[in-house]
């Protein structure tokens, strides 16, 4: 794989122009997404707000002071650490403002973002870049964050673009991104001789092996929903590319298409190698299969350190060929970051803290303390990443096409109410695939109108 020979390139791999072209233009698509569930509230987060005094109109630059509040979804103990150490830096350093911070457990947050943003949200919250941030800025429901970004550098145009609306304004400010790939810990591959598969065919007699030793080839985790969406994506993207992959999140194709029926198919085929009861388990527990060294390998975003000795004894590579005509160089490597609300408490707080929140000094102190990700700004140092961490550089850097993962490629609404259910439908029934398909393409052509 060769790096993008440009910045222009990379930038047209990290966000498609068929995504921004066909993705972002549907206000009138979203109406039914946003009024779903709307007793439903994010404990902590609704009641939350800033300072008493609000400064509507406040630009980046404008003097600070008092309180303002960040809604996170930062609730494992590792990135919760992280951010708390953003915090205290920042609080040291302003020496005017106070920001009050409002945990969240991150699936909670994530379900319930529509009605936190219609209620009282904080005045800034964690959130994704991608398709995510701009269904959110089109709706009126985000701060304007472009005067914030005159102040920043070390940005590449890439996450720029990243953090833009369908406006041309920015909304939101990257603080790292990571891969997803297939981890390991390299004493178990030396143990049995094991070495890294390269085709699927490869890894399949891997997970083969692995069995007769009397591992769990694959640990595997989907009580939460979200996590077997990454091994959707890139079997698409493996089994029928890229491009068609970004076009089925848009619904460019249907669901029910030979070509998606085929990825599920395959993964069926993929079942048996996995950990059973996965419905049961989350990530965190599935990712102790292979700290406990029960596991062989797991396919996960590189977050999966924060639970295998801090990225000690761990490795990865990214999913083997299926297809010798689509390679293998197409992965998931999401972007996370903050935006502000629309009406912040104290709006003047809320884009100090933000601007601080983009710099070189920021990301460091975050990186130092979550070692698992990949920063945002090439400013920041990075003399402390890990083995992980500049394998991770390399792989993102290297990779001829980044999707932003399938809760962020295509609509929310989509992604939470049928794409969860239906693959742990199949996880648990995988011998139906044409009525699966059948009931995802139905769902699909009620919700893309």
């Amino acid at each position: 794989m060769s790096r993008p020979q440009s910045e222009a390139e990379y930038l047209a791999k990290l966000i498609p122009p068929s995504v921004a072209a066909t993705q972002f233009n549907r206000r009138s698509m979203v109406k039914g997404a946003l009024g779903v569930g709307a007793a439903l509230s994010v404990p902590g987060l609704l009641a939350a707000c800033g300072s008493s005094s609000s400064t509507a109109g406040a630009t980046a630059g404008a003097a600070a002071s008092g309180t303002t509040s960040l809604g996170s979804n930062y609730s494992d103990a590792i990135p919760k650490g992280a951010m708390q150490a953003v915090v205290d830096a920042y609080q040291k350093k302003s020496g005017k403002v106070t920001v009050k911070v409002n945990t969240v457990d991150h699936n909670t947050f994530q379900e319930n973002i529509n009605n936190y943003l219609q209620g009282k949200p904080d005045d800034v919250f964690t959130w994704f870049a991608g398709y995510r941030m701009r269904f959110f800025a089109s709706q009126g429901l985000a701060g304007d964050l472009s005067d914030v970004w005159k102040k920043f550098t070390g940005f590449s145009d890439a996450f720029k673009t990243a953090s833009t609306g369908d406006d041309g304004k920015q909304y939101f400010v990257p603080i790292y991104n990571y891969p997803w790939a297939v981890f390991y810990r390299p004493s178990v591959f030396t143990k049995y001789g094991y070495t890294a598969p390269k085709t699927l065919d490869e890894m399949k007699t891997l997970a083969a092996q692995m069995q007769k030793d009397g591992l769990v080839p694959i640990a595997f985790g989907d009580k939460d929903g979200w996590p077997a969406m990454g091994t959707f994506d890139i079997l698409n993207m493996r089994i029928n590319g890229f491009q068609f992959h970004i076009d089925l999140m848009a619904h460019k194709h249907a669901w029910n298409d030979p070509k998606v029926k085929q990825v599920f198919s395959t993964w069926a085929g993929l079942l048996p190698l996995h950990q059973p009861a996965s419905l049961g388990r989350t990530w965190q527990e599935a990712a102790q299969s292979l700290q406990q060294k029960k596991a062989g390998m797991y396919l996960l975003g590189s977050f999966v350190s924060q639970q295998v000795d801090q990225g000690k004894d761990l490795d990865f590579f990214t999913f083997p060929e299926i297809d010798s005509t689509v390679g293998s160089d197409a992965l998931d490597a999401p972007i996370d970051g903050f935006m502000m609300a629309k009406k912040p408490s104290n709006e003047a707080a809320a884009k100090d803290f933000l601007a601080y929140l983009g710099t070189p000094e920021a990301e460091a102190i975050y990186g130092k303390t979550d070692t698992s990700d990949v920063l945002a700004n090439t400013n920041a140092d990075t003399s402390f990443y890990n083995d992980v961490q500049k394998k991770s550089a390399a792989l993102i850097g290297s990779a001829k096409n980044i999707a932003q993962f399938m809760d962020r490629d295509t609509r929310p609404d989509f992604a939470s109410t049928v794409m969860i259910p239906a693959i742990q439908t199949f996880i648990g029934k995988p011998s139906d695939v044409d009525g699966l398909c059948n009931s995802i393409e139905a769902q699909a052509k009620s919700i893309f109108v």
